[in-house]
C-alpha cells in the first residue's frame, strides 16, 4: 500500500484509537502515547499490505495488539514507560551530519521518559524517525533554532547524569501534604478537592513554592518523569494555582510552611487582644440595651444564643483598626470555572506551642448579598453535624434561595418543599396555627433595619479605636516573623491578608469566642441550636 493511501485511511482512526486508548489508560498522557505507537504500527503495516479486505478489523487487531504488549511492559517499565515498547517504538537510530554517537542514542532510547513533552516528539522525530530539523520545525510550529536548542538540552542532560539529578531530591522520598486549605473569595463550580486531591498535585506546587522551575526540574524534584506530571501542571496553570514564565512555573497562591515561632507569635498575638476585646465587646453590647431591641428578631428568645451571633460578626464586620492599602482586586485570582478568590494551603506540622488554640471544623467568616439584605455566617466546633464541603461548594446559589425565600415570606406563605428546605438548614422551626396553616418562625438572628445594625457595629468600631494602639503592637511582633516565610511574589497577597487580621480572620473571631467560652461569659448552646448558630440576616 502507498504511503498516502496509509495516511489517508488513518486519518479517520485518530479519534476512534485515541477514544480506545483513553478507556484503558490510567491518564490522558498514558492514553496519548498509546495512541500515537497504535497508529505508528497500523501505518508500517499498511504499508506492507496490498491485499487486505477488512482494513478496519486489521486496525483494531493491531491496537489490541499493542493494548496487550502495553499491560505486559508496565511490569518491567522506567517510571510507567515500557522500555522494549520504547525501543520498538524508536526503532532503526539515525546517524547524519550531527554524528550522534551509538551511545547517546541508546541512552535516549531509555531515558526519553523523563524528557519533557516537546522534548520527547523532537527527539522521536530526529532520532528515530529521521526527520531533518527544519521538517520538525514546520510540523511543531517552531522555530529551528528551538529544535536545535531541545537536542542539545537533551544531550546535555543525559551527559551529566539523570540518575544523580533525581537521587537529590527529598520529595522524591519525603513528599508534603497539605495539612490546611481554604479560600478568601468566591467558590466556582469546580472544588479545589479537584484540584488537591492527589499528593502529586500538592508537590507540584510545593516544588515551585520559592522559585521559577522548568516542568523537567519538577519532575527531577519528585522523582518521576516529565510524563506524569505534564497534565497536572497544565491545569494547574490553567485555573491559576500555576504562573507561568517562558517554559517555567511557580505557585500563585499562598503556600504556607508555619514554624513553631510563627504559631507561637500568632497565638500570642490573639490571645492578648482577644482577652481585651472581647470581653469588653461582651459588657457593651450587654449593657448597651439593644440585646432587647425589637428589630433584633431571634425565634430562639435566648440572650446567650444572640451574644453567640452578634459577637463574632461585630468583631468581624466593625471597623478595622488599620488602613486597607491593598484591594482584594489586586491579589485575588480570576479561575476559570467562575471562582473569584484568593487560595492559601499550609504544609508541615511544627510542634505545636502550649496552649494553642486550634481550629476545629471551621468556615469562614462567609457572606452573600442580593442587594437588599445579607446573609452572614460562621461555621465552627459548636455548629453541629453541618457538611462543610457541601456548604462552601454551594454557599451563593443556596444563600440567594434564603435571601429571595426570607423576603417572599414577610408577605406570602411559602411552599411545604419551600419549608422544609429551609427547616433542614437550621434556619427555621415550623409549627401549626389554629386555623391549621404553617407558622414559620426564624431560629437564626435577623436585624431588621440598618440603623439597629450601625448601633451594634458602632460598637465594636469604638471599641477598636480605644485598643489601636495595643491592635498595632500586638500585630507588628506577629507580621515581623509571619513574612519570614512568605516568598517575595506572594508577599503582597499576605499583606493583603494582614489588613484583616483584627476582622474577618476566623482566627480572630475564634479566639474571642474562645475566650468568653472559658470565663464562663458564653455557655455553651444547646442541641437545638447548634445549627443555627452564627448566622444572621441584615439589611445590605
Amino acid at each position: 500500500m502507498q504511503k498516502a493511501e496509509a495516511e489517508k485511511i488513518l486519518e479517520s482512526f485518530v479519534k476512534p484509537i485515541l477514544g480506545f486508548a483513553m478507556k484503558r489508560c490510567r491518564t490522558s498522557e498514558d492514553a496519548e502515547d498509546l495512541s500515537q505507537d497504535i497508529i505508528l504500527k497500523a501505518y508500517k503495516a499498511l504499508i506492507l499490505h496490498d491485499d487486505l479486505e477488512d482494513v478496519a478489523g486489521f486496525i483494531w487487531r493491531v491496537a489490541h495488539n499493542t493494548l496487550s504488549n502495553y499491560y505486559r511492559a508496565t511490569q518491567k517499565s522506567i517510571v510507567g514507560v515500557p522500555v522494549d515498547e520504547v525501543a520498538e517504538l524508536l526503532e532503526a537510530p539515525r546517524t547524519d551530519e550531527d554524528d550522534d554517537s551509538a551511545e547517546t542514542v541508546d541512552r535516549l532510547r531509555k531515558e526519553i521518559a523523563y524528557l519533557s513533552k516537546q522534548q520527547r516528539e523532537i527527539v522521536v522525530a530526529y532520532y528515530f524517525d529521521n526527520k531533518k530539523q527544519e521538517q520538525i520545525a514546520r510540523e511543531l510550529g517552531i522555530s529551528v533554532g528551538t529544535v536545535k536548542w531541545h537536542l542539545f538540552e537533551a544531550k546535555k542532560e543525559l551527559k551529566k547524569g539523570m540518575e544523580t539529578m533525581r537521587e537529590a531530591s527529598d520529595l522524591k522520598f519525603n513528599p508534603v501534604k497539605f495539612t490546611s486549605y481554604g479560600i478568601n473569595g468566591s467558590v466556582g463550580t469546580k472544588s479545589v478537592d479537584e484540584f488537591f486531591r492527589s499528593v502529586l498535585s500538592q508537590n507540584i506546587c510545593y516544588s515551585v513554592r520559592n522559585a521559577y522551575k522548568t516542568i523537567n526540574e519538577i519532575a527531577d524534584d519528585l522523582g518521576v518523569s516529565p510524563v506524569y506530571i505534564e497534565g497536572e501542571v497544565e491545569i494547574l496553570e490553567e485555573y491559576g494555582f500555576l504562573m507561568k514564565q517562558k517554559n517555567k512555573y511557580i505557585v500563585n497562591f499562598l503556600l504556607e510552611e508555619p514554624t513553631t515561632e510563627t504559631l507561637m507569635a500568632e497565638n500570642d498575638m490573639y490571645r492578648s487582644v482577644s482577652n481585651e476585646f472581647a470581653n469588653e465587646l461582651f459588657d457593651e453590647l450587654t449593657k448597651s440595651g439593644l440585646l432587647d431591641d425589637a428589630r433584633i428578631v431571634c425565634g430562639q428568645n435566648d440572650k446567650n444564643f444572640l451574644l453567640w451571633t452578634l459577637i463574632p460578626f461585630v468583631a468581624a464586620w466593625s471597623g478595622e483598626p488599620c488602613d486597607k492599602k491593598i484591594s482584594f482586586d489586586e491579589v485575588a485570582t480570576m479561575r476559570p470555572d467562575g471562582a473569584v478568590n484568593i487560595f492559601k494551603a499550609s504544609v508541615g506540622a511544627p510542634e505545636t506551642p502550649k496552649d494553642y488554640v486550634q481550629m476545629k471544623n471551621w468556615c469562614g467568616p462567609m457572606w452573600n448579598s442580593d442587594g437588599k439584605n445579607t446573609v452572614w455566617q460562621i461555621v465552627t466546633e459548636w455548629s453541629g453535624d453541618i457538611d462543610r464541603s457541601e456548604l462552601m461548594m454551594r454557599y451563593a446559589e443556596n444563600c440567594q434561595r434564603i435571601l429571595a425565600l426570607y423576603e417572599r415570606s414577610k408577605t406570602e406563605r411559602l411552599s411545604k418543599e419551600e419549608y422544609a428546605w429551609l427547616a433542614e438548614k437550621g434556619l427555621i422551626k415550623v409549627g401549626t396555627r389554629s386555623d391549621g396553616e404553617v407558622d414559620l418562625s426564624w431560629k437564626i438572628l435577623i436585624l431588621k433595619d440598618k440603623e439597629v445594625t450601625e448601633k451594634l457595629l458602632n460598637i465594636g468600631t469604638t471599641l477598636k479605636k480605644k485598643h489601636r494602639e495595643m491592635f498595632e503592637k500586638a500585630k507588628q511582633e506577629f507580621v515581623s516573623e509571619a513574612m519570614k516565610v512568605i516568598p517575595s511574589h506572594m508577599r503582597k497577597a499576605k499583606e493583603f491578608e494582614l489588613q484583616y487580621t483584627f476582622g474577618s480572620d476566623g482566627r480572630f473571631l475564634l479566639h474571642c469566642l474562645k475566650t468568653l467560652v472559658n470565663n464562663g461569659k458564653l455557655k455553651e448552646p444547646s442541641g437545638d441550636q447548634k445549627r443555627s448558630l452564627t448566622t444572621l440576616i441584615f439589611p445590605a
